[in-house]
């Protein structure tokens, strides 16, 4: 599994080391995503040295990700994104960056000094835990979030939002009644609001909405994961299968690293039917490979599985030797589970 290709990079491989060194080794605007959960700001202990996480101030911690971060801003393609998972933490002393029991707001500091560094912003999903973890706390509401941000480096990257539509509830009737949904008046839009014109008009038609499904939004609610190996930070499988899915091309030319696109859906016998992809540069008789995702946080190894259970490769960088030996194990172990089934028609009902 471990090809090297025309970029210098060998693929499906844990690159043992720490991240802020490891990544001065990959090759400029290599990658297509970066799908990650780093060290929350003093919350576990790894077991290595000079591990980032354990810093006294959370703006030491924030600092030691932005460098992180713009390493991981090289090595994107321009089409490229990054989804990073992060918690916050309760200060145990003003010294940490707040007053006693006040959040840190560690995520928003984090978030704030990367778009101030370049970095674009695109969606804070909230990750909802229907099964988190119990605690005995009497003078504050349990904590049941996490956030998952969105960042792209330009303001076009690849996104495809037809591979992770959600159905919708009920089927459409070709009797129902075309109505006019209610929006917002235009002299009560400010400058920056956006418009419902293309959902207007599908509800006009009589259509609930897009007729591949309606976008999954940005609340997701996924149960946390158990894990039997000594990690003890893992992160669901599910939590890494949407923006997989969105942001690492299926395939890419094999000369440029252009990601194919899409096609617009079908119709068919009532059904909507997935686009097709296809080649946008000019690389003529150029082969494909699967796009290239990025943990340089693997640790446990959860974002290599979801990649080769949906065909895509991947790279992670871990900077303790033994969770890199156990991420290893449990990725060869999962090679063992059946191949996902794609529906080779790729129809949805409308």
């Amino acid at each position: 599994m471990n090809a090297a290709d025309n970029s210098g990079i060998e693929r499906n491989r844990i690159l043992v080391g720490d991240v802020r060194q490891i990544l001065d080794t990959i090759q400029d605007a290599s990658i297509d995503t970066v799908i990650s959960s780093p060290p929350y700001f003093r919350l576990r202990n790894y077991q290595t040295d000079d591990q980032i996480g354990l810093e006294d101030h959370v703006d030491g911690w924030v600092d030691e990700l932005l460098l992180v971060a713009r390493g991981l801003q090289r090595v994107l393609k321009p089409t490229g994104s990054l989804w990073l998972n992060l918690g916050d933490t309760f200060s145990r002393s003003t010294n940490q960056g707040a007053a006693p029991k006040s959040l840190l707001l560690a995520p928003e500091r984090l978030a704030l000094r990367m778009v101030a560094d370049g970095w674009s912003l695109r969606n804070k999903v909230v990750w909802a835990k229907p099964n988190p973890m119990p605690t005995s706390v009497k003078d504050r509401l349990s904590c049941t979030w996490e956030v998952l941000y969105f960042f792209t480096k330009s303001e076009r990257y690849f996104f495809d939002l037809d591979a992770v539509r959600v159905p919708h509830h009920g089927q459409r009737t070709k009797q129902r009644t075309p109505r006019v949904e209610w929006s917002v008046p235009l002299d009560w839009r400010g400058p920056s609001a956006g418009s419902n014109s293309g959902l207007d008009r599908l509800k006009a038609s009589g259509l609930p909405g897009h007729p591949l499904g309606k976008n999954p939004g940005d609340v997701w609610t996924i149960p946390t994961a158990g894990y039997k190996g000594a990690h003890h930070a893992v992160y669901p499988e599910r939590l890494v299968e949407r923006p997989l899915l969105a942001t690492c091309p299926e395939r890419v030319c094999a000369d440029c690293g252009t990601p194919w696109q899409r096609t617009p859906h079908r119709s068919r016998d009532h059904l909507a039917v997935l686009g097709q992809l296809r080649q946008i540069c000019a690389c003529s008789g150029a082969e494909t490979r699967p796009g290239i995702v990025l943990d340089p946080f693997i640790g446990s190894g959860t974002t290599a599985v979801v990649a080769e259970r949906h065909g895509r490769d991947w790279l992670g960088i871990e900077l303790n030797p033994a969770f890199a030996a156990l991420a290893g194990q449990r990725i060869g172990d999962r090679r063992n589970d059946p191949p996902l089934q794609a529906d080779q028609s790729g129809r949805r009902a409308a």
